[in-house]
């Protein structure tokens, strides 16, 4: 019986088990559906670290170029390489990871030229129902004139594109770890902040964990779980260093921490590029999603810009970007998206302008980063139910009369004392995501403690 892609088939990617779900033959039939459904006739396809990546990369571009598509073999990429790609070279995209997954998982992500994104609603629906009728026995399409298989490095014009966009040779010489987690930033951190393609920068860099390894022998690259941050942290400490950087698998994400090993929070992260782009680009829209904190509006309005609220996701804030003509967007999990990159996500040049903002300014990054933080967040909560828009609608009930309330993305709820959360069901587990977030600690506790006992009780 074939693989149902419904079961793994996500709301913006592919993710799956490799093996049982996710094999060869699979990609094939995406490749050719892909191919079918978008009619695009040219993709680069990139693959991260992990084992099973050159086969399914090279599974795609077999049913790709049965289908009549030319395929440009990018190799070890980011995902934000592959961004690059697609938007330099005007082509879609195919990048294979499982970003912070386990390494018995891997995935696939897809965009059009200009790495516009392929979401369900964008084309993965119906890419997924082609791949499917395939599976189930219908013939691979086949053209009168198959396509072609080239060979391409993008690493350097990558690394080029990126220093172009963030000029970090004037700043001040800095001390910094940067922890890739076995990841696709141990690839892609020494070609852009290094000196192995291009001209030193005043950056001492204290690699951990750069050798490329899928299986992730010394921690999850998911450095938004505090206990794989713990090594950063202490090497960070022991070394006197300015600061660190940690980056998920597929290195599209960066998470930073201070000369103190202490965390700073994505939405402070967010307010910070806000203001640098706002100083380049006065007037311009800035995209934030639901669940980043407050702040993140009251700063982009107070330096001149205009605030948009977004769902939670890729594409999702990517679409709105696009409408909008965003300059810049954050989310909390640490996507951060730029009009100067095709208003896609990554965590390089994330990380870059928050090495020129401390190299520029003669301060720590702590110091730099309090002047975003405002209030008191919950971080998130998960709570496994049977019923999750149920126990949604029962929390909304609760609060009708009490409090100002939206539905853009699962339940917002604001309160008059200034505390509000978001509940939200996950896109891929029976789970309710809770974020609370408040002016002091009392607000915020007394507001998630409610929410709470109504969603386990």
């Amino acid at each position: 019986m074939a693989p149902q892609l419904s079961e793994f088939v996500k709301a913006y990617d592919v993710r799956g088990l490799v093996g049982s779900q996710l094999t060869p033959e699979v990609m094939e039939a995406i490749g050719a559906a892909a191919v079918a459904v978008t009619g695009e006739r040219t993709w680069a396809v990139g693959h991260d670290m992990r084992d099973s990546g050159p086969d399914f990369a090279a599974a795609f571009a077999r049913g790709a170029t049965a289908a009549g598509a030319d395929v440009i073999e990018a190799g070890l990429c980011s995902t934000d390489m592959l961004y690059y790609i697609a938007g330099a070279r005007d082509v879609a995209g195919a990048m294979f990871t499982a970003s912070h997954n386990p390494a018995e998982y891997n995935g696939l992500k897809m965009c059009l030229p200009a790495a516009r994104p392929i979401g369900l609603d964008t084309g993965l629906a119906d890419i997924r129902d082609k791949a499917q009728e395939i599976l189930d026995g219908e013939p691979l399409p086949a053209a009168e004139k198959p396509g072609t298989v080239t060979t391409e490095d993008f690493l350097g014009g990558y690394a080029a594109y990126m220093r172009g966009l963030v000029d970090l040779s004037g700043i001040r010489p800095l001390k910094i770890v940067v922890d890739a987690g076995n990841g696709m930033g141990g690839h892609t951190v020494p070609a852009v902040l290094g000196d192995q393609l291009l001209d030193a920068l005043p950056l001492e860099i204290d690699p951990l964990y750069f050798e490329l390894d899928g299986t992730f022998p010394n921690h999850e690259a998911n450095p938004l779980e505090p206990a794989n941050l713990v090594d950063l942290q202490a090497r960070v400490k022991s070394t006197d260093a300015d600061l660190g950087l940690a980056f998920d698998g597929d290195a599209d994400r960066c998470f930073v921490v201070d000369a103190d090993g202490e965390p700073v929070t994505p939405s402070a992260i967010t307010a910070l590029i806000a203001t640098r782009e706002l100083e380049k680009h006065p007037g311009s829209v800035i995209c934030y999603n639901l669940i980043c904190s407050k702040a993140v509006p009251e700063i982009v309005a107070e330096h001149g810009g205009r605030p948009v609220r977004t769902r939670v996701g890729h594409s999702y804030i990517k679409a709105v970007m696009a409408e909008e003509q965003a300059v810049f967007g954050g989310e909390h999990s640490g996507h951060y998206y730029f009009r100067d990159f095709w208003f896609a996500d990554t965590g390089m040049l994330a990380a870059m302008h928050v090495l020129a903002a401390v190299g520029a300014s003669g301060r720590s990054l702590s110091e730099l980063a309090g002047e975003f933080v405002r209030y008191v967040p919950s971080g998130e909560i998960n709570s496994k139910v049977a019923d999750a828009h149920a126990k949604i609608d029962e929390v909304a009930a609760h609060y009708a009369s009490r409090a100002q309330t939206d539905r853009l993305d699962g339940l917002t709820v604001e309160l008059d004392d200034g505390s509000w959360a978001n509940l939200r069901p996950s896109n891929t587990e029976p789970l309710l995501r809770l974020n609370v977030e408040g002016p002091d600690q009392a607000s915020m506790e007394r507001l998630r403690d409610e929410i709470l006992h109504i969603v386990r009780n």
